[in-house]
């Protein structure tokens, strides 16, 4: 017969299995940023019903090792879990550790057979034989202390019961917590885990044209555009609506082959801007700023006067070509040749996008590859740290795996995200090979049942690589739902969205309630892809049109909330009315600057059309408190305080406001 060392043995002498963070295969690391409090889980067991203990060790990139206690899940299941915080970008290494835990193992056995007199003495000899081995580990207090429980637990001229008692004393137990007599243990294998800056998954992104901000029309009808300079003018307003991140489309010259006119027409009139995903003509391509924008070097200012303000710049990548882009000319080989001689244009059928060639990455890769790693290091060298990438599905994943692997290996803060609105496996296939966040279908889940779903699906084991961002609107993008929404519909995306993941994004206008859609498409009419679109800002704020101040505020919220910031901190409660969607988000003290929990619940109407009155029944053990226990549910937005249980009745009116944000706080009482 044929024995298997135990180093051969798959699961070890006490089997650790089905480690999480992980991406599925292995093959590359799971993902966190600084600040994460990352759910570590395990499943551990032995054979028979003697204890074990697991433990949880991490060591950072700078070699500092942790261990921290795993606790089991007490669902029949033998699942463990630790909650840990990371706290240093690089790369961090984690295995787990299980092993025999021969005291609590003991004290379960006596606590049964000494208050029934069964084997006393023979109980007490091994207690004390473990206390004298955690004993000989400790040093100072701790080991006087243990060695004197050894003693008097074994000194049978005492009564039983009250040896008992000196063993159960708080003191003798902690010391045993501190050095348990640990047998049998068993490691896992290493597990690697990336931790990026805290950007690449929190945030707050707004999206501007630089063209649009100070664009004028001329006596003469024709438009002037705006530029850097003035599109500057707007960032203050935008910081202090408490945004961190500004995107831009991008910057680049458009395509005069083509280009496509008012609401994607065909027959642009003169003067018509073009869509700025038509990139490159006479005046350059990827590595040229558009001249009606200004130069590099204005480019180079905006940039830091956005840093000035508080605020990154997100820079678009794009990587297609208008038909008169300087590849086509110099590289026709990146195109596809059709065989009437002509180049492929970009198509969605029944979509056409006449003023675009896609790139052919297969016909000539390395060359490819060079290009776009020579684009991005000029943007990177004029203060750029994170890109927006234009249809990240439409290029080999190969091409992302290689080029962001190499763009991060030597600019560690750099932060890519993917406009990838495709099919879920590729998403989550671009997230795996190196993007740090991406657009989501959260525009698409509007019912309470959509959301509660989406929400539990993108917090759940798939925030191990994939962060998404919840953006209410986007150029392309206006739903139905905003559409026939009004105001209520407009608020409560926008809180759902702000509170529920920890990066959120708007694009220009969403904050004017920008609503009529162009007949036939989900965007908005006179669609800024296509025309310049200067908007009244202080004529809204002067008429109290703008909802600018209900989105600062909720900023301001996810500012002061570090439970809002963390992605796998979201739970689902439940309401009586089928449009009353409630989640929680909930992290300890242990891991906030407080030293205090943080906890939010979101009470949200769904229904912008009505007023809902229900009950919500709330997991409270979920928010850090007792089944029962009484709290203070302050509105952070209304300002309002009420007091709280289990099971509370709540009216939202859509028109008033469509959702509470409550700041949970423990009762005085």
């Amino acid at each position: 017969m044929l024995v298997a060392k135990q180093s051969e043995v798959l699961s070890g002498r006490i089997p650790v299995l089905d480690l999480y963070p992980q991406q599925p295969g292995g093959r590359f690391p799971a993902k966190a940023v600084v600040g994460d409090v990352i759910p570590f889980r395990a499943v551990a067991f032995r054979e028979g019903h003697d204890r074990i203990g697991v433990t949880l060790v991490l060591r950072s990139p700078a070699g500092i090792e942790r261990r921290v206690p795993m606790e089991p899940l007490h669902d029949g299941f033998d699942r463990w879990l630790a909650r840990a915080q990371v706290d240093e970008q690089g790369m961090w290494r984690w295995h787990v550790e299980a092993w025999a835990d021969e005291w609590a193992t003991w004290h379960h056995n006596a606590e049964i057979k000494i208050p029934a007199g069964m084997d006393v003495e023979l109980m007490a000899v091994m207690g004390s034989q473990l206390l004298a081995r955690a004993a000989r580990a400790a040093t100072g207090p701790d080991a006087t202390l243990l060695a004197g429980a050894a003693t008097a637990l074994k000194d049978s001229r005492a009564p039983i019961l009250q040896r008992w008692a000196s063993v159960n004393d708080p003191d003798v137990l902690g010391a045993l917590d501190r050095h348990r007599p640990r047998s049998l243990v068993t490691a896992s294998d290493p597990v690697a885990l990336r931790v990026e800056r805290t950007r690449a998954a929190v945030g707050a992104w707004y999206e501007l044209f630089p063209r649009s901000e100070g664009a004028e029309r001329l006596p003469d009808g024709s438009w002037r555009s705006g530029t850097f300079a003035t599109a500057a003018e707007r960032l203050p307003a935008v910081k202090a609506m408490g945004f961190d991140v500004v995107y831009l489309p991008p910057v680049h010259p458009i395509g005069e082959v083509n280009r496509k006119g008012r609401n994607n027409t065909l027959t642009p009139q003169p003067g018509d801007p073009g869509s700025p995903w038509a990139i490159g003509s006479r005046h350059g391509g990827h590595d040229a700023i558009h001249p009606d924008l200004g130069t590099i070097d204005d480019f180079r200012d905006f940039v830091a006067r956005a840093a000035d303000a508080g605020l990154e710049v997100a820079m678009d990548l794009a990587l297609q070509a208008a038909p008169d882009h300087p590849w086509v000319a110099e590289h026709p080989e990146w195109f596809t040749t059709l065989p009437d001689g002509s180049i492929a244009f970009a198509e969605n059928p029944p979509k056409k996008y006449q003023d675009i060639y896609p790139v052919n990455f297969d016909n000539d890769p390395e060359g490819i590859v060079a290009e776009v790693r020579r684009i991005l290091e000029q943007w990177i060298a004029c203060g750029v740290r994170i890109f927006r990438v234009d249809n990240p599905h439409t290029k080999p994943l190969w091409f992302w795996e290689r080029l962001i692997g190499e763009v991060n290996a030597q600019h560690g803060d750099i932060v890519f995200l993917a406009e990838a609105f495709t099919r879920p496996a590729v998403m989550q296939a671009l997230a795996q090979v190196g993007f740090q966040q991406s657009y989501t279908y959260f525009a698409w889940r509007n019912t309470k049942a959509e959301l509660e779903e989406y929400l539990q699906e993108v917090t759940g084991d798939q925030a191990a690589w994939f962060k998404p961002a919840f953006w209410v609107n986007t150029p392309d993008i206006l739903t139905e739902y905003l559409q026939f929404g009004g105001v209520p519909a407009f608020k409560v995306r926008a809180a759902i969205a702000a509170t529920a993941v920890p990066t959120w994004g708007m694009y220009a206008g969403y904050e004017l309630i920008e609503d009529v859609a162009r007949p036939g498409a989900e965007e908005a009419i006179d669609n800024e892809k296509y025309e310049y679109r200067p908007r009244d800002w202080e004529q809204a704020e002067r008429n109290g049109t703008s909802i600018a101040p209900y989105i600062a505020r909720l900023n301001e919220i996810r500012a002061a909330h570090p439970a809002i910031r963390q992605l796998w901190a979201l739970d689902v409660h439940w309401s009586d009315d089928d449009a009353v969607l409630v989640y929680s988000k909930h992290v300890e003290g242990r891991f906030t600057e407080s030293g205090e929990d943080d906890t939010i619940v979101v009470v949200a109407n769904v229904d912008p059309h009505s007023a809902r009155q229900t009950t919500v029944h709330l997991d409270l053990t979920k928010l850090g408190l007792r089944p029962g226990e009484r709290f203070e549910a302050h509105d952070l937005i209304s300002g309002e305080t009420w007091t709280w249980s289990d099971h509370n009745f709540v009216r939202l009116d859509a028109f008033v406001e469509p959702a509470h944000i409550i700041h949970v706080r423990r009762s005085e009482a």
